[in-house]
């Protein structure tokens, strides 16, 4: 622990009187070894500690620091509590006085249950606190805990500043739904953080790697194509423009940003702008892949985009658009014929005035086609190396050579650093493909790395095309006849659509795909031998290199026996590359023909590993993904560290190691992109960060909290329980005063319902929430009244599957006054499409229309609108009204069904004959209005058809129904005699 992080509990533990108070760090500066440490300071004496809304990988990391020898189990450690335990299997737990990760939603049950006692939990540390706000469970859980245990503390942590001030006060309305008064700040630049992380800084070496051409040029035409979408939305004047600048645009919260404008007026904007919000998130992907991953991977991607989007998108209709997919497929091939005449190899003229060329000249190429016999169609593979493999591998290299002077220099030097430098180099990363990918470059040549991407992305083509077509009223002609046998003829009479370039070139790719195919096949027939063992499938292709070991192929070798095997597909592919009948040549990148002989290794150790092209020596690496969140730093204790994709909150943890351990000497690499927007963001994170520091410190000099903060929130509350619509039913006929009625209000809850904020909001209300397991509806509002609620996102897809008709069914079927409830969101549209939206026609897949449907046959099925959750509490509120309480016990047995048999006077679904009810209810002259009290007259269907028309008119309330009823009764059927 870093001497930081004891200031930081320290201002914890100062005044308990306080109950707590909300940290806020910069990224990346431990905040689990804190969480750690309150766990060593906590004895199960003072009572149980509950960890809220904590991650998988925060769990994780808490739990390797509390157990850094998973061999010795730790007593203290805290357990998880979930659903899997049964109710009084967690009782036990909460009176044990354990720390205890546990979900909100089984917390705030047991809490309004009463199986955990309140005066039984000592505190709360909630994670990730910049998540919550005034509506979440955390909130409720907190309230109803503060409002019987005064003496309880809350601790929240974040580590995300920038969230702290996303929307109007943040900080301030979080610390208020906490009930707490205490902000403490931690950024990098404070002055205790600075001192201990700048004592012992590690030694930093910062590497420039230039961008390829092309690389540049898609970065260059992304920027500017994000730039005139940003110019375009500038236009509707519905977005602060101090917001949309590239910079903000390379951010994920960029999207967080313009929709939060926009969401209220989402159902007043054109197609065009709200094609423009996503085009911008399209586009900071496409920046961010740039750099991430392989030439291949990035046109794979883009290929996905075109056949996606290309139908609606704006973006790709933008001036520059054409840049990025032509220097993107220029970085792994060019094409052409085999005269020179029109091959696509690099050229200073741009892409747009040599496609007009071609097409301008397109009568003359027909002719050059027809008339030169031995013109062929080439595929030249260029796959271009993304240019940080290069360096990484100059990198690993640089470091054992240093390694290895050291140890032979100084014998005593060796002795030393045996004890401290176990000789790891990690390698960090963003993803985990990224990782595997490097591991290969690594292990293998870094060309093979990228054959077996294009492998993959030829064999995708051929997946793609086997794929049935729809819609084709009749099959093609023979244009590209050959084609899947690897053979594209270029004759006179096949020139129906098939001399333009973009379909040779889609032609060239799919015969050179297919032969790769067939070639696989071919491989595994031969090397599939019973009599080896070792080898299981084999593949082939061409002159091509092997493949490397983790490609994964539809024809994959597991490298038992190389050299044979080898022989054999090169012996086999012998006839295939000297085959005149074909048309189509790919011409590999390298002059090589002959595959590597070498086996290779898992690489483990790097000294073992055989390098086909360097003898120079690698150390042993591991690799680090940032998104799996675990700590491997204090685990591993690397020597030397290349952060591959720079990350600010890794850089932070690389700090608190170096200053965790001051002895070790600890070498850091930086690779980055030179003037690419990898370190644009970079440097833009720490401004962006710095910049919500100081707001927040603006916002504290500011902060209006009261000084009883756990008092006034729940004085609070209980005014708005005066408020609530109680005092209608207040009884006034008495003199001297009103009384209230004793009764409170109770809402019977579904459990499922938990996970949304609703309960909450009601309780807020001054409603008692009852929790329990709901066959029928989800909120039970009063004996009569059974509520189905549905956010706009759950009303689209229960209409798609089809639920929402079965629980509408189940509420008509038990309740008098089912209800469906449809809830919009408050910072949303209160609207479900826009007015462009809306046809002319009435269509069955319209929203409206499956509305109109649902009601047409469901007649007594009322349909509230809701603008927000607060006021769906007023609409339950004055629903209840005059309304006697719900019964638990019966809302609970409503549609389950019953092993004893049909019960008098219960409500389980085998005392109602469901489908004489149905019956009854088609007859003609019963109406919604009416069935009920002819079932209330009669026991059943012959008793009906027996009344006369006097007694029916008194059951329906009605001559003309009953008279209508009894003329269908009594009416005679046709007979054929």
């Amino acid at each position: 622990m870093v001497q930081f992080h004891e200031h930081i509990i320290a201002d914890l533990l100062e005044e308990p009187s306080d109950g707590g108070g909300l940290v806020v760090l910069s990224s990346g500066l431990g905040m689990h070894k804190i969480i750690t440490a309150l766990l060593h300071l906590h004895h199960p004496s003072e009572g149980t500690l509950l960890i809220l809304s904590a991650s998988p990988s925060q769990k994780h990391s808490i739990l390797t620091s509390l157990n850094p020898n998973p061999n010795n189990e730790v007593t203290n450690s805290p357990s998880e509590i979930t659903s899997d335990l049964q109710a009084h299997h967690r009782l036990s737990l909460y009176s044990s006085g354990n720390a205890f990760f546990i979900t909100s939603r089984i917390l705030i049950v047991d809490l309004l249950t009463r199986r955990l006692p309140t005066s039984a939990v000592a505190g709360v540390v909630l994670l990730n606190a910049h998540s919550l706000s005034e509506t979440c469970t955390e909130a409720f859980i907190v309230r109803i805990l503060r409002s019987s245990n005064k003496n309880l503390y809350v601790r929240a942590f974040s580590d995300k500043p920038h969230a702290m001030v996303s929307g109007f006060a943040k900080a301030e309305r979080t610390l208020k739904c906490l009930f707490l008064r205490k902000l403490y700040l931690w950024p990098r630049f404070q002055v205790y953080v600075s001192e201990d992380l700048e004592r012992y800084p590690p030694e930093v070496v910062d590497i420039r790697v230039p961008m390829s051409a092309y690389m540049v040029g898609i970065q260059k035409a992304v920027i500017e194509v994000m730039d005139a979408c940003l110019k375009e939305m500038r236009k509707t004047n519905k977005v602060d423009v101090e917001d949309l600048t590239v910079e903000n645009g390379l951010f994920k919260s960029f999207d967080e940003i313009v929709r939060r404008q926009l969401d209220p007026i989402w159902h007043t904007l054109g197609k065009k702008t709200k094609q423009l919000v996503s085009d911008l998130k399209t586009l900071r992907k496409l920046l961010d892949y740039l750099v991430r991953y392989d030439a291949v991977t990035y046109l794979k991607y883009l290929d996905s985009l075109r056949a996606s989007e290309s139908f609606r998108s704006v973006w790709i209709f933008a001036e520059s658009s054409y840049k990025i997919f032509e220097y993107a497929k220029k970085r792994v091939y060019h094409f052409g014929m085999s005269n020179g005449e029109n091959l696509t190899a690099p050229a200073k003229k741009s892409v747009k005035s040599k496609k007009r060329k071609l097409d301008d000249s397109n009568k003359d190429q027909e002719d050059s086609l027809v008339k030169d016999a031995n013109s062929r169609v080439i595929l030249e593979e260029v796959l271009e190396e993304a240019p940080k493999w290069k360096v990484l591998r100059e990198v690993l290299e640089e470091i054992e050579e240093e390694r290895q002077k050291q140890a032979t220099s100084i014998d005593e030097c060796v002795v030393e650093s045996a004890q401290d430098d176990n000789g790891i180099v990690l390698v960090a990363c963003k993803d985990e493909h990224s990782c595997v990918q490097l591991e290969e470059c690594i292990t293998s040549d870094p060309n093979k790395v990228m054959r077996g991407e294009w492998d993959k992305y030829l064999l995708s083509k051929v997946q793609l095309h086997a794929l049935p077509k729809r819609n084709k009223k009749k099959p093609q002609n023979t244009k590209g006849f050959g084609v899947l046998d690897g053979v594209l003829p270029l004759t006179p009479g096949k020139r129906v659509e098939g001399n333009s370039l973009v379909t040779q070139e889609h032609d060239a790719l799919l015969a050179a795909a297919t032969q790769l195919s067939k070639q696989a096949q071919k491989g595994i027939e031969i090397v599939d031998d019973p009599q080896n063992c070792e080898v299981k499938k084999g593949k082939g292709k061409g002159s091509s290199k092997s493949r490397n070991k983790k490609s994964s192929r539809n024809a994959s070798l597991k490298r038992g026996d190389g050299n044979k095997i080898e022989a054999a597909l090169l012996k086999e592919s012998e006839p295939s590359s000297k085959n005149d009948g074909k048309e189509v040549e790919i011409n590999p990148a390298s002059d090589h023909t002959t595959i590597g002989t070498s086996v290779l290794k898992k690489h483990v150790e790097g000294a073992d590993v055989e390098q086909p092209r360097n003898e120079k020596r690698i150390p042993p690496v591991h690799f680090y993904a940032y998104e799996s969140g675990q700590q491997v730093l204090d685990v591993l204790k690397p020597s030397a560290i290349v952060v591959y994709h720079p990350d600010i909150a890794f850089v932070r943890e690389i700090e608190i190691y170096k200053a965790e351990n001051p002895t070790k000497k600890v070498k850091v690499y930086f690779l980055f992109y030179e003037d690419s927007t990898e370190v644009q963001k970079f440097e833009a994170s720490i401004r962006r960060e710095n910049g919500a520091f100081e707001s927040l410190i603006r916002q504290k000099s500011m902060m209006m909290l009261p000084v009883d903060q756990v008092a006034h929130g729940l004085v609070r509350n209980s005014a708005s329980e005066t408020d609530s619509p109680l005092k209608q039913n207040m009884v006034t006929r008495k003199a001297g005063g009103q009384k209230e009625a004793d009764k409170e209000m109770q809402v019977i809850v579904d459990m499922r319902e938990f996970m949304s904020s609703l309960p909450n909001v009601l309780h807020q209300k001054g409603m008692n929430i009852i929790p329990v397991t709901l066959e029928v509806g989800d909120y039970i509002l009063s004996p009569m009244i059974c509520v189905e609620r549905k956010s706009i996102q759950d009303l689209f897809s229960s209409f798609a599957s089809g639920r929402l008709y079965h629980q509408v069914e189940m509420m008509v079927r038990y309740y008098r006054m089912p209800v469906l409830l449809i809830e919009f969101s408050q910072d949303k549209s209160f609207s479900f499409q826009s007015t462009s939206e809306i046809g002319e026609d009435v269509t069955p897949h319209n929203i409206i229309s499956k509305l109109s449907l649902l009601v047409l046959h469901f007649p007594r099925l009322r349909i509230v609108w809701s603008r927000s959750l607060h006021a769906t509490a007023e609409i339950f509120a004055s629903l209840k009204t005059n309304q006697d309480e719900p019964d638990e016990v019966k809302a609970t047995r409503v549609g389950v069904p019953s092993e004893e048999g049909v019960v008098e006077d219960d409500v389980r679904a085998e005392n109602y004959n469901t489908s004489a009810i149905e019956f009854l209810r088609r007859l003609p002259g019963v109406t919604d209005s009416n069935y009920r009290a002819i079932m209330d007259g009669c026991s059943s269907l012959a008793e009906v058809a027996l009344l006369p028309v006097e007694r029916l008119a008194e059951l329906m309330g009605s001559q003309k129904s009953a008279k209508i009823l009894r003329d269908f009764l009594d009416a005679k059927y046709p007979t054929l005699l």
